[in-house]
């Protein structure tokens, strides 16, 4: 039926009109089709800048991941507090103290006074002579008892305490530590980022002289040194971490800047969007898919005597929030360019954006039949569509670009909640203010 007809539309034939007029208002504001093959400098700029956007976009990640490591005292504990409990960061610690203290232990001179005791209290010389062979059996023993010792202390709860109060005060130094120029419990040495174990050690003692084993209170204090990082290139690493750590809290902003230009100066903003988008999705793929590669190039390199069990530990440590960041900047366009392309012309973004108002549409004629009202409410709803559907969207913009370090999670509720409002502002929408939906009969009556 016409609008000038007796007859009324129904709710679906109003919403379906409704979808018709935006089409058309669409249709024209995009002028004649011959208009978009006009000015290619204009196409390849917005795709450049889109390019640039996303490069940017993978540089921002990261940028922000050394910024935190460096700059962040509990994120960086936060990062290497799970190293405390892990198996393989356990045992290579447990190795290298337990070496550390046996190495200050003079076995000989344990057997030479355990000889000389025996020839003062009168053992037969053949009984000192085997005691004199004994060099061997008691260093064994020696290092299952210091093993087993250092293995309780790394393996309580104690270490947990120990190792992140340890952390925590050698953060300060972490920023000179990747520059080189560190003097305190976190230094570069020999192309390696090294932890001072010497604390473990003076427990591990402590432990040894309580369990009877006296000659360990002779050990004196000593530094024992645990690789965190190590690369014959971590001059060059350090150098770029260093500059990541200075455009940390500029990058983003600067690709977000970038990428608006690019949609800006593009003829169909929307497909730029999408492009700009999935653009940035292939960079955190890419992003994703090298910190896999240089995992395995970081540990076939390693030097000699270092364990690959407990460097690929501390490696996953350190770039697991990274992993998340890029995860959730994927999370962000892939959700981006799938609300763009529902809000375009095509059959499958119309029938969706129709099924779902159709059945929002009729959820709300069933409330109203119910006795809702929904009064000023309503017309404010409808007057103001367009307008709470871009407030929503902003707002959640905002809360992701704001949120310090967002995770997937954090991008999925975010979206589940953008979609969950503007459901809210459908079912709200009350299209019989508006005398344009309204049948002219209608309209006359009243």
């Amino acid at each position: 039926m016409s609008d000038s007809g007796g007859e009324q539309l129904s709710a679906g034939e109003r919403g379906e009109l409704g979808e018709l007029r935006r089409r058309v208002r669409a249709l024209e504001a995009a002028g004649p089709a011959g208009a978009h093959r006009h000015h290619p400098l204009r196409s390849l700029g917005s795709a450049l800048l889109i390019l640039v956007a996303a490069l940017l976009a993978l540089l921002s990640v990261v940028a922000v991941w050394a910024n935190s490591i460096v700059q962040d005292t509990d994120r960086y504990v936060a990062t290497v507090a799970p190293l405390a409990s892990d198996p393989d960061v356990q045992k290579a610690v447990t190795d290298r103290v337990t070496d550390a203290v046996l190495a200050q232990v003079d076995v000989d001179a344990l057997v030479k006074q355990l000889t000389d005791a025996a020839a003062q209290q009168g053992v037969p010389p053949r009984v000192t002579r085997l005691l004199g062979d004994l060099d061997g059996p008691i260093e064994n023993g020696l290092k299952q008892l210091v093993g087993s010792t250092v293995e309780r202390v790394v393996t309580s709860s104690a270490f947990e305490t120990v190792w992140v109060n340890a952390n925590r005060r050698a953060h300060s130094a972490l920023d000179k530590a990747l520059t080189g120029q560190a003097d305190g419990p976190v230094e570069l040495k020999n192309d390696q980022v090294v932890v001072d174990l010497g604390p473990i050690v003076a427990e591990v003692k402590d432990r040894l002289v309580a369990a009877g084993f006296s000659p360990a209170a002779k050990i004196p204090d000593v530094r024992t040194d645990f690789v965190v990082f190590a690369s014959q290139d971590i001059g060059e690493i350090r150098t770029y971490v260093r500059v990541l750590e200075i455009l940390g809290g500029w990058l983003p902003l600067v690709a977000l800047l970038v990428a608006a230009a690019g949609v800006y100066v593009a003829f169909n903003r929307r497909h730029a969007l999408i492009g700009t988008a999935l653009a940035v999705f292939v960079a955190m793929l890419v992003l994703g898919v090298a910190l896999t590669v240089t995992r395995d190039v970081y540990l076939d390199r390693l030097p000699a005597g270092v364990s690959q069990a407990a460097a690929g530990s501390v490696y996953d440590a350190l770039v697991r929030f990274l992993r998340a960041g890029v995860r959730a900047l994927a999370a962000v366009a892939l959700f981006t360019a799938a609300g763009a392309f529902l809000a375009g012309p095509s059959r499958i973004a119309v029938l969706t954006r129709t099924g779902c108002r159709r059945s929002i549409g009729a959820l709300r004629g069933t409330a109203t039949s119910a006795g809702l009202r929904l009064g000023a409410v309503g017309r404010f709803v409808h007057r103001f569509k367009r307008w709470i559907g871009v407030a929503i969207l902003a707002i959640a913009a905002v809360v992701l670009f704001t949120w310090s370090y967002p995770t997937t999670a954090v991008v999925v509720w975010t979206a589940v909640v953008t979609l969950v409002g503007l459901a809210i502002r459908e079912f709200l929408d009350d299209d019989h203010a508006d005398p344009s939906t309204r049948p002219a009969g209608r309209a006359t009556a009243l």
